[in-house]
């Protein structure tokens, strides 16, 4: 049985009230260990910790030091790659070959970008002549922003903790991190990581918790928090943003999402079936790119339904570290109880199931496990719940269509606009439908390939900002002007 522990001021700390709670493997729903939760006191003394080391060594010190130690982070989490991986599939369960490809990796390589990018991270400058005859020189100048919160989510708990954490202390803040409940261990070992290379007490904490009455409210609405960001679903990213209008603080939040892939019939069919397969299923379709709406053109629809159907049960559950296993379980019984009830809605609904649909049948050790079944439903209006809504499972409905005209009013009909990917080779129109589709990423013939100096966010219901190279400083930094007469 393990213990997390609070992260706070270089030292790991439990809690005044003693409250615990379980962190569950989903694999078979197993008891890891307990998590100590914080509470106001905990929560209070990180904040004055991050405050404090923002008037320390931290906060005096240069770039180019910052630079060093951001690197040192990412190379001692690749030199403890084996404890990271450990520790992540342990809390999601997901298959060793998706963490030891993406979500390690990507942990490490968060603070390499970021540190690289501030080094030539440019302020402008203008000069001009005064009334009186004179020169005035005005240039920009960015400071930290401050304490920053950084809630996180559970679906790739290292990766997206580190995408916040990485430019917050690239530009000199200082953070706390809440990670999910559900998801404490990466975090809380990046604590050792930060100690390992010496970065000053203060600048990473980590409190432990949940949302409303516990550490997640406590933080987002402490005074001197100067800054939130948040990964989750649109319902939390409403009540963050209400916390935040007191003290007018600003928020970065990338939030739910209901992806569409576009298939034309003239698409590379092999790659549009195995791309679409990955984006609808990977990580038991618990990413936020994910797709859960496919439209296919009339032409190519019930060849693709039948290519997806059989992709999708080709996808073997079981145990992370089998090499046969292609898909993991859910997070938690809790989501699992929800996506399972949307595999019921889309049959109440009138969906026809062509693969899936329920729980698969495991082995005895896996039972209690939080395992559902990649589903494909086709047959549902564009008003069905499972068309409108996110459900965050390994599941997509496939509609057909007829004009390019048609599709994109089907896909920008949703509220959410976080991502989609296109499939097609006819160059007009993938650029035709990429300005179209009101998204913050398009993919053309491809989904999650990410060049981490790009822009990263979601339109309407799906967030507000941009992170990602010289785009995250825009909010982990305060752009001051300064004019000088001479």
């Amino acid at each position: 049985m393990k213990e997390f522990l609070n992260f706070i001021n270089g030292e790991y700390v439990k809690n005044i009230s003693g409250k615990t709670f379980e962190d569950r493997n989903p694999v078979d729903n197993s008891v890891i260990g307990n998590i100590y939760e914080a509470g106001r006191p905990e929560v209070d003394a990180a904040v004055a910790a991050a405050k404090a080391a923002l008037k320390g060594d931290w906060g005096k010190m240069a770039v180019g030091e910052r630079v060093r130690l951001l690197d040192a982070v990412a190379l001692e989490i690749n030199r403890r790659f084996d404890d990271f991986l450990q520790a992540e599939i342990a809390d999601t369960g997901k298959p060793y070959g998706l963490a030891s490809h993406v979500d390690i990796p990507r942990g490490a390589a968060n603070f390499q970008i970021f540190a690289d990018t501030i080094k030539s991270m440019s302020t402008e400058s203008f000069n001009m002549r005064t009334p009186d005859g004179k020169t005035a020189l005005s240039y920009g100048v960015r400071v930290p922003r401050g304490v920053i919160a950084v809630v996180c989510p559970w679906n790739l708990p290292l990766l997206l903790m580190t995408w916040k954490v990485g430019p917050a202390l690239a530009c000199g803040n200082t953070v706390v991190v809440k990670p999910s409940e559900e998801s404490p261990a990466t975090a809380t070992l990046l604590g050792e990581v930060m100690n390992a290379v010496g970065m000053p007490k203060g600048v990473y904490n980590v409190v432990h918790g949940f949302g409303p009455g516990s550490a997640g409210e406590m933080l987002t609405t402490h005074p001197d928090v100067n800054g939130i960001t948040f990964t989750g679903e649109t319902r939390t990213g409403t009540a963050i943003m209400q916390a935040a209008a007191v003290g007018i603080r600003p928020v970065s939040l990338e939030l739910g999402g209901k992806n569409a892939a576009v298939v034309f019939a003239d698409c590379d069919f092999q790659v549009a079936v195995d791309t679409v397969t990955r984006s609808c299923f990977e990580n038991a379709g618990q990413v936020c790119l994910g797709t859960e709406r496919v439209y296919v053109e009339r032409p190519i629809f019930d060849k693709f339904v039948a290519a997806l159907k059989e992709k999708a049960e080709a996808m073997k559950p079981g145990l992370p570290f089998d090499k046969d296993t292609k898909i993991g379980p859910l997070i938690s019984k809790e989501h699992q109880k929800k996506v399972l009830s949307y595999y019921q809605k889309a049959k109440d609904e009138g969906a026809t199931v062509v693969t899936g649909g329920g729980v698969p049948d495991m082995p005895d050790a896996l039972k209690d496990g939080c395992w559902v079944q990649p589903t494909i439903w086709i047959g549902l209006p564009e008003t069905a719940a499972v068309v409108t809504e996110e459900i965050f499972g390994p599941c997509c409905h496939i509609s057909p269509f007829d004009s390019e005209e048609e599709v994109l009013t089907k896909v920008n009909s949703n509220r959410y606009g976080l991502a989609t990917a296109v499939f097609t080779q006819d160059i007009g129109r993938a650029n035709r439908m990429g300005h179209g589709i009101e998204v913050g990423l398009c993919w053309i013939n491809s989904w999650f390939l990410r060049d981490l100096r790009t822009s990263f966010g979601g339109s309407k219901q799906s967030g507000i900002g941009r992170e990602g190279g010289v785009h995250s400083f825009e909010f982990y930094t305060e752009l001051r002007n300064v004019m000088v007469k001479f």
